[in-house]
């Protein structure tokens, strides 16, 4: 899958491990990628598999979820 499209799973996994809104998972995904979490899968697309969008999506949920308490995306 592309690197877009890769992103756009993680996205989804999210919102559906997690029961996450689409913004907040978004926001997730975004918040990682700002942090170059994702730079390796947009310079090797052969890791952008179903099986590690898993993988990252609960690796990102685990350091990038917000905090009960702190405001959501702006």
């Amino acid at each position: 899958m592309t690197y877009e499209d890769y992103l756009d799973e993680v996205a989804t996994l999210l919102t559906e491990i997690y029961t996450l809104s689409d913004e907040m998972a978004i926001g997730i995904v975004m918040r990682a990628q700002a942090d170059d979490y994702f730079s390796g899968h947009d310079d090797d697309p052969s890791i952008c598999t179903a099986e590690r969008s898993e993988l990252d999506a609960r690796a990102v949920f685990r350091k990038y979820k917000p905090v009960k308490g702190t405001p959501g995306p702006a």
